[in-house]
């Protein structure tokens, strides 16, 4: 009988204690994503995703023309959501030259980024806009605007997470822990030629390879790539097809004397990857024939 009256005993407990578990589990809805990509339509097929809650939502990354920022002012409309804040999560100018329609639609909108890519923004804009300008035509900025420095780590939506990992390093992305979820940035492209114009030393791509590393440790179950063509790959997919892009790329730079080489031995192991001219460059400025 007493042995009874001890599992009931356990078995309230065991209720209460999911009972006083269950108000902060039914705040933590899954946040909503939603990523617009111009794909074969903007210069660049760069992501914006726009995260929410049941009321509120982040914006991040602000694409590269002013057309395609005024769709994302649509997306946010559509949204029904408010929006708090726009995170800018690179200092490359196709994250936020998009950004004065945004700006001129949510006017009190803070638009954040970490101190380091306000200060590649600071140092480059002008030189970005000479050059992107006349490409961009009538897409590009009248006024490029700078975000504000802001070294946090996380934000917090209702009962949601947006960490910042790496703040303040050349790979930094975002992580959504409950929902096992990494907006790559810069860090993760797909399905096209990887973009290493930025990364001038070995180091500096050994240390991009090891970003990718500790993206996979985090077992995501859902990747967004900073670029990818023509849809977001399942699973960690687009970490992988980076990764072995970069130790692809050092195996060519290491074992030729010139661009034109390099640029050989990518596309023959890339054969379908489309041609944008990315490769060339970062060939060039790779083996030290062009400065970038």
């Amino acid at each position: 009988m007493m042995h009874h009256g001890d599992s009931s005993m356990k078995l309230t407990r065991t209720l209460l204690t999911s009972a006083l578990l269950l108000p902060a589990f039914s705040s933590l809805a899954a946040l909503e994503l939603q990523t617009y990509n111009p794909g074969e339509h903007g210069i660049f097929p760069v992501s914006s995703t726009l995260i929410s809650d049941e009321k509120q939502a982040i914006l991040v990354d602000a694409q590269f023309g002013v057309n395609d920022g005024a769709k994302l002012v649509d997306m946010i409309k559509q949204s029904g959501k408010e929006l708090t804040a726009i995170y800018i999560s690179a200092g490359d100018p196709d994250y936020y030259f998009g950004l004065q329609p945004l700006v001129e639609a949510f006017p009190n909108v803070p638009v954040l980024a970490s101190e380091s890519v306000v200060k590649h923004i600071e140092a480059t804009k002008d030189a970005k806009i000479e050059y992107w300008g006349p490409i961009l035509a009538e897409n590009a900025p009248q006024k490029v605007i700078v975000p504000k420095v802001d070294n946090r780590t996380e934000f917090v939506l209702n009962g949601g997470k947006i960490e910042i990992k790496q703040l303040n390093h050349p790979q930094a992305y975002l992580w959504l822990p409950a929902e096992k979820t990494i907006l790559g940035g810069v860090a993760v492209m797909s399905d096209m030629h990887v973009w290493t114009a930025d990364s001038q030393t070995k180091q500096a791509r050994m240390e991009w390879v090891e970003t990718l590393d500790r993206m996979l440790e985090l077992k995501p179950k859902q990747v967004i790539p900073g670029h990818y063509g023509h849809e977001i790959p399942q699973g960690t997919q687009a970490i992988s097809f980076t990764k072995e892009y970069l130790v692809k790329f050092e195996q060519a730079l290491d074992s030729s004397t010139h661009s034109s080489q390099v640029i050989e031995k990518m596309r023959a192991q890339y054969p379908v990857l489309p041609d944008d001219g990315s490769l060339q460059l970062s060939a060039e400025v790779n083996m030290g024939e062009k400065s970038w």
